[in-house]
């Protein structure tokens, strides 16, 4: 038995050794050659995979602000207050448990579902072409947002306005926690993640999708998100119009622009691979 094991292994590494490769390189072969066989895999890796990294980005953003010298202290609640005065704390004068709850359930979960659900749907219906725009969108959503998030901090209504509650961070310290993943200071706002992002699916959803049910539902949500951010304490009504203003430059963008964003992006990879290729031969 152990002789057999042997002689595989010797054969393996012959193989190996014969062509050139090494086991990491033969890797990366297959998955190429296998996501160039499934269009629905390589039509929307990349994208995905930039989302992955502007998520990253956003947890390292206390170390890049250090690292360019932004200074702690910077922040311009002030321009807000100047902008709108306390305009966004009328919201809170019908303020009942029940909404709260119910916001905090949409800010939180509602949110999430929405932006998951949308792209679990088109990886069910292996709609590439969706999953493209959705994914072009997502990512340029972040890659405006995160720019303003380091060199224009503004904190969230409720540290800033006298007359508003807290009324998400109130509800329970984990939550709190869970904030910090995004944003560590409280000084995300402008302009808003949550208005920008939920739009932008709700629009895809309602072109690029048939069911009248899923339509309505993210219309409810969308509608509910936007309240929300108000409501619980969060943001300004300039973050909503910055994040409403986002997310239509976004949808335009990936849906008018695809087919060529989609080109180069895969020219850029096959040209990489070829370039990796011709170092090993």
């Amino acid at each position: 038995m152990n002789s057999k094991n042997e002689e595989n292994n010797i054969l393996e590494r012959a193989a190996i050794d014969i062509e050139g490769r090494t086991v990491r390189q033969r890797w990366q072969e297959m998955l190429y050659h296998r996501a160039y066989d499934h269009p629905l895999i390589s039509n929307y890796q990349p994208y995905a995979l930039a989302a992955t990294i502007v998520f990253g980005l956003m947890t390292l953003q206390i170390d890049i602000e250090q690292y360019i010298g932004i200074n702690p202290s910077l922040n311009y609640a002030d321009v807000m207050v100047m902008i709108e005065g306390n305009a966004v704390t009328y919201i809170q004068a019908f303020a009942t448990p029940w909404l709260t709850y119910f916001s905090a359930f949409i800010y939180l979960i509602g949110f999430s579902v929405l932006l998951m659900g949308t792209f679990l749907i088109f990886v069910y219906k292996k709609d590439a072409k969706s999953l493209q725009e959705f994914s072009i969108a997502f990512t340029l959503i972040y890659l405006v947002a995160y720019p303003f998030y380091i060199l224009f901090p503004v904190s969230v209504t409720s540290n800033t306005l006298p007359n508003m509650a807290p009324l998400l961070y109130g509800l329970d310290p984990s939550i709190v926690k869970i904030v910090h993943i995004c944003d560590p200071t409280l000084d995300n706002c402008f302009p808003s993640l949550h208005a920008a992002l939920s739009l932008m699916a709700m629009l895809i959803i309602l072109t690029r999708t048939e069911n009248l049910r899923l339509k309505a539902l993210a219309v409810f949500t969308t509608i509910s998100v936007q309240f929300t951010i108000l409501y619980l304490g969060i943001h300004w009504i300039t973050d909503l119009i910055g994040g409403i203003m986002l997310a239509f430059t976004s949808y335009y963008v990936a849906t008018r622009y695809r087919e060529l964003i989609v080109t180069r992006s895969e020219k850029l990879i096959a040209g990489r691979y070829e370039n990796e290729e011709g170092k090993r031969s």
